[in-house]
């Protein structure tokens, strides 16, 4: 009985196959290191909550979005469903909704899942670290 139960428990980790992986985008695999000051005229939306801004780095630049009072979310700007391509960069629409020029797919950006049929994979994600009480750390390690 005890063979019959590590059995068991072995091939239920081994029969997942997730392909909803979220990182086997399209995308390439890039280092982001990026500092945010949230005193900089570019980032003022980002001092409210439902705020948002773009930034550098990245693969296409980054969107971030001010998500709770102490919460930021950061997002790659290339959607990542394409090869990266000027067109295949994201613009944010009605504060809320994340646009690929290429193909008018669309992303929550609360959540970065996709909101276009067919599409697979959620928006990039990067980590954000508040560092200071005015500055924002993105990284993707």
């Amino acid at each position: 009985m005890k063979k019959l139960w590590i059995l068991l428990i072995s091939l239920s980790f081994f029969s997942c196959n997730d392909d909803g992986n979220e990182f086997d985008d399209l995308l390439p695999d890039i280092p982001v290191n990026q500092t945010i000051f949230l005193n900089n005229p570019e980032f003022i939306d980002l001092q409210v909550v439902g705020g948002w801004a773009y930034s550098q780095g990245g693969i296409s630049g980054i969107i971030v979005y001010h998500y709770g009072i102490d919460t930021y979310i950061a997002y790659e700007r290339s959607a990542p469903h394409l090869s990266p391509t000027p067109c295949s960069t994201m613009t944010v629409k009605n504060g809320l909704v994340m646009k690929c020029a290429c193909d008018d797919s669309e992303f929550n950006i609360l959540n970065g899942a996709p909101l276009t049929e067919g599409v697979n994979y959620p928006a990039r994600q990067y980590r954000v670290i508040a560092t200071g009480p005015n500055t924002l750390q993105i990284t993707n390690f």
